[in-house]
């Protein structure tokens, strides 16, 4: 490669389209030679079959311009964030975490491997191996296996090894631990204040575990980590004591580090995102994740030549972290045959969901011994669901539309849904409860109403309106916290459909509630 492209191979770049590539994206692979692209689901993800067309329209044009494949990336986690929505819906890290088995958590690797594999997709951004200690962690939460560094670390090796079985780089994220936060680097930088002693103790097994696990990509986190750089900490991704210190020589990481996306506003945005892309390489991250903006490419792409050419990046460490693409780029071409679109949503896959998602509810309390539910064919279960909407950019909850109501009608023929705002107004409150006399049952599903006022306030509505009432938690357990006299409280980590089907067979007998909480509940110690 002519040594002006070099540079290129540091970059993955992104794009508005999804039948064709534009006249745009070609010319910016044209100009600047980049590693690859990421796939992102409101840009670029239609169908399965629109999908590995457009993989392969994009390997083409690197073979025509004479570039070492593309890898092709995307975030497909399972759970709240699936950059492929037609793939099977696997109820995500937290409903891994609470059936504490390695052997699920390989098997959902292998899933999502086999069927980004088939896309023609060849990098996972998952695991995410961050440990939630925080119950108002913003930007984590379900994403995690829990809170307990050694389930998390058993959990994320299990589902590296199995994702990366299937010939797709596995990424553990987001070095060096995004489990301790308030609040979400996408919108501002955030400072973790732990000691080293801690970090070493909590926030670092799980990545020890993944890259023993023989995990291809580390991405660094958007954080200030102010035990390592002080008080005036930058970006873990800009840190040289972070990725070259601490993943590379402590950790003893070998492989290719990937930065988060360089859009996010805890790095300096405009024309000082130039200085922070060659403070991020200088740092010792191998790839800059960079979005659709041309601006961005252009300036991280020029920043990047001149840092080369000035000896800002000498030459050894450009030539280290090419060797370190070089060397995945062959591990990825190396990987058998990609399966047929088939293996999409296969019965097989399919089955894995479902026994994640039955292993996982968790029965967090039945004070009165309401389930199972026994109610005759004439009575009426009401079933109260909020709409979903994405909490934080890294979320892909709002294409998702709960299918509870219709996961209990397999079991009982009288159930009425309704659907409420995520934040419901008072007026819409009273309304609802207004419709609530004359059911016999009320199932109320919550999304994270621990830290949504409103959605509370309804549950208490409804605890006081007068019928029964069962509680579920479809999103993060920390939901009990908010409306404490709730008598039964069952949680599920996963909005999808796997997850509401297992739901309704736990509150009507057909399948033991197996699941353990993977985190701890303000307040409720022993729950």
């Amino acid at each position: 490669m002519e040594r002006q492209f070099q540079v290129g191979q540091k970059l993955l770049l992104a794009f508005h389209g999804r039948q064709q590539l534009s006249p745009e994206i070609i010319s910016a692979i044209r100009q600047y030679r980049p590693a690859g692209m990421t796939l992102f689901r409101s840009l670029n993800v239609g169908t399965p079959a629109q999908l590995k067309q457009l993989t392969g329209e994009l390997q083409r044009l690197a073979q025509e311009l004479e570039i070492s494949p593309f890898i092709i990336a995307a975030d497909q986690e399972g759970g709240q964030l699936m950059a492929v929505g037609a793939a099977t819906p696997l109820p995500g890290n937290m409903a891994l975490g609470a059936t504490r088995s390695p052997r699920l958590a390989r098997s959902a690797g292998e899933v999502l491997g086999r069927e980004l594999a088939a896309l023609g997709i060849n990098v996972d951004y998952a695991p995410c191996v961050d440990v939630n200690t925080n119950p108002h962690n913003p930007v984590v939460g379900t994403r995690s296996f829990g809170e307990e560094p050694l389930l998390v670390s058993e959990l994320a090796a299990a589902l590296v090894a199995g994702l990366q079985s299937q010939g797709v780089a596995a990424t553990a994220k987001h070095f060096p631990g995004h489990g301790d936060v308030t609040l979400d680097s996408h919108h501002g930088l955030a400072g973790v204040p732990h000691s080293p002693e801690r970090l070493r103790s909590v926030e670092l097994p799980p990545f020890r575990a993944a890259i023993s696990a023989g995990v291809k990509l580390v991405m660094t986190a958007h954080l200030g980590i102010l035990s390592i750089d002080g008080p005036q900490a930058p970006p873990a991704t800009l840190s040289p004591n972070v990725v070259n210190g601490l993943l590379r020589r402590e950790l003893g990481f070998d492989g290719v580090v990937v930065s988060d996306a360089m859009d996010m506003r805890a790095i300096r945005q405009g024309e000082p995102l130039r200085e922070e892309v060659v403070r991020a390489a200088a740092a010792g991250v191998d790839l800059l994740l960079m979005t659709s903006d041309p601006q961005d490419q252009r300036r991280a792409f020029e920043a990047l030549q001149q840092a080369a050419g000035a000896g800002r990046l000498s030459a050894e460490e450009l030539g280290g972290s090419l060797a370190r693409i070089a060397r995945l780029k062959a591990w990825l071409a190396a990987a058998p045959p990609a399966p047929g679109l088939s293996v999409i949503r296969c019965a097989g896959h399919l089955q894995v969901a479902d026994e994640i998602a039955e292993r996982s509810v968790t029965l967090v309390r039945d004070a009165c011994g309401r389930l199972p539910l026994r109610l005759a064919p004439g009575q009426r279960i009401a079933v109260v669901v909020p709409t979903p909407r994405n909490l934080t950019p890294a979320d892909t909850s709002s294409y998702e539309i709960p299918q509870l109501a219709g996961a209990l009608r397999r079991c009982h023929p009288q159930v009425d849904e309704f659907r409420v705002p995520f934040q419901p107004s008072g007026e819409e409150r009273q309304a609802l409860l207004d419709k609530m006399q004359g059911y016999d049952l009320v199932v109320a599903g919550t999304i994270n109403a621990y830290a949504q006022p409103e959605q509370a306030e309804l549950v208490r509505g409804l605890l006081q309106a007068g019928p029964p009432v069962v509680v579920i938690a479809l999103r993060l357990p920390y939901d009990l916290a908010a409306f404490p006299e709730a008598p039964v409280y069952l949680c599920t980590y996963s909005l999808l459909e796997p997850s509401m089907r297992a739901a309704a067979r736990v509150l009507f007998g057909l399948i033991e509630p197996t699941g353990r909480l993977p985190v701890s509940l303000p307040g409720f110690p022993s729950a």
